[in-house]
């Protein structure tokens, strides 16, 4: 909030801040329903997105300046980085100073900075604030966010963020915590492609695909999949006595092992799969073993 002088005003310690949601879509219209009540102020172009939160004890706003103009955090769940940019310069043109504008879409990091520059003008705070946990994981209030911001303003959104999170973030200054999700969705849907690699090798072998599928949910549940093996602060090579070292060359053992028979099967049925190939190839350097031989 602010005074009529323009100072930045916050709530007092222990009142709930004034939460805006512009964007209700698949993602943004779960994740403000973890907010709804006194307090939570909600816009969408599309009244019938509106409605369910109204329900449930939101306030409709008018517009997105309406929503600036009431509220101390605004939320924006928008689909590109045009869409962003839209719905900031309305919130800049009419939100009070101190107010934090959070931007969970995945856009550019440029973008998250430009505004966030514009933004200080005004005495506005942007943070980058991307999610991760899909629909799924929004509709159960445990998504994890990246936020990129500085301290203050992520330690305004800590509490309402975890409303909807279970895992809440400080990544760095603006642009990190869009950074941070391209590198994890850059994992996710690369896995994706291997995953019909893989997919590919077990049909032409006369395997069930979706007990395949069972297979891989089960155990990556298990062990965390390839989350499991990012465990160091940095990707340059592992020194013999790190802690690390041990374990991972016992990886880079069974890995290897286990893609050169992958790939002689394949080779048998000529089932093209070179993922699993560059993979073979890069598998004991993307560990930090570099020019040790396998024993």
């Amino acid at each position: 909030m602010s005074d009529a002088d323009g100072e930045a005003h916050f709530p007092p310690e222990g009142e709930r801040m004034a939460v805006g949601f512009v964007g209700l879509g698949q993602m943004g219209a779960p994740m403000a329903a973890h907010l709804a009540g006194d307090g939570l102020v909600v816009y969408d172009a599309r009244a019938e997105a509106v409605a369910p939160l109204v329900k449930a004890g939101a306030r409709a706003a008018r517009s997105v300046a309406e929503v600036a103009a009431r509220c101390d955090l605004v939320s924006v769940m928008v689909r590109d980085d045009a869409q962003v940019m839209e719905v900031g310069e309305e919130v800049l043109a009419s939100a009070r100073p101190g107010t934090v504008l959070a931007i969970h879409s995945t856009i550019r990091a440029r973008t998250a900075e430009d505004l966030a520059s514009r933004a200080r003008r005004y005495g506005i705070e942007v943070v980058d604030a991307p999610v991760s946990g899909g629909f799924m994981g929004a509709s159960a209030g445990s998504l994890a966010v990246m936020v990129g911001g500085t301290q203050e303003a992520f330690d305004r959104c800590r509490e309402p963020f975890g409303a909807w999170a279970d895992l809440v973030l400080h990544m760095g200054p603006v642009g990190a915590g869009t950074r941070t999700k391209l590198a994890r969705n850059m994992l996710h849907f690369i896995s994706f492609t291997a995953a019909a690699e893989a997919q590919r090798l077990a049909e032409a072998a006369g395997v069930s695909l979706r007990k395949l599928g069972r297979v891989v949910r089960h155990t990556d549940a298990i062990t965390g999949g390839a989350g499991s093996i990012m465990l160091r602060p940095t990707t340059a090579p592992l020194e013999p006595d790190d802690d690390l070292y041990d374990i991972l060359r016992h990886t880079r053992d069974l890995g290897e092992k286990d893609l050169s028979l992958a790939l002689e099967l394949a080779d048998e049925l000529g089932v093209d799969t070179p993922l699993a190939r560059i993979a073979l190839e890069r598998f004991g350097a993307g560990l930090g073993l570099v020019g040790e031989a396998n024993e």
